[in-house]
């Protein structure tokens, strides 16, 4: 991405703005989107050693069944103006709560006794809430608008997409598995991307 698509400079960008509590937001958000890529990574191992056979063995390629409501990052996504990659950065990390939460109550029946695993995966769905949060936080204080869905429409979304999951879970053992294993690969996916497009807002970071 050119400088002027990632930069703070006012020249670049009318709708950012160099004042020094919106760098401190950018950067306080993207160091925490950094740290939580690092315990996504994490949380997808923890996640791959408590499935057993064939999870983790060489060559394993699981099925990647469709999350209803969220995908992993679209191709052009790193075209995309600064705030619209952010807004569905938001939008993804809201849809992962709830179906972190479905994992994580699955693998509580499955592996009652991995509690680490079932404290990352609660603390997956709290950060995830808590990274959204903060995105937005950082489109508002950009000044863009953010241009979601309705609260009504979005939440009905976020219902029919833990209800799939659920249905995924309640279908056996095996799809359960690999849908938390999409779930925990889409999380990290989305942080990391997060990451990377806050760190382009960040100043002196990548042009």
């Amino acid at each position: 991405m050119s400088r002027r698509e990632g930069s703070l400079d006012p020249q670049a960008d009318s709708s950012i703005s160099p004042l020094p509590h919106l760098e401190a937001k950018i950067r306080q958000t993207h160091s925490l989107a950094r740290l939580l890529t690092k315990y996504a990574e994490q949380l997808l191992q923890e996640y791959v050693q408590h499935q057993g056979d064939p999870f983790g063995l060489p060559g394993f390629s699981p099925p990647r069944l469709p999350v209803a409501g969220l995908s992993a990052p679209a191709p052009g996504h790193a075209g995309l103006p600064a705030p619209e990659r952010l807004r569905l950065d938001a939008a993804a990390l809201s849809a992962l709560q709830p179906l972190l939460d479905v994992v994580r109550r699955h693998q509580a029946e499955l592996n009652p006794r991995a509690p680490r695993l079932l404290r990352r995966l609660e603390d997956a769905a709290r950060q995830a809430r808590a990274l959204g949060a903060a995105v937005e936080a950082v489109l508002a204080a950009l000044g863009a608008e953010t241009r979601g869905p309705p609260a009504e429409p979005a939440a009905a979304a976020a219902a029919a997409a833990v209800a799939a999951a659920t249905a995924a879970t309640d279908a056996g053992v095996f799809p359960a598995k690999v849908l938390g294993l999409r779930v925990c690969g889409l999380y990290r996916e989305w942080v990391s991307r997060t990451e990377g497009d806050l760190g382009q807002l960040v100043p002196g970071g990548p042009a």
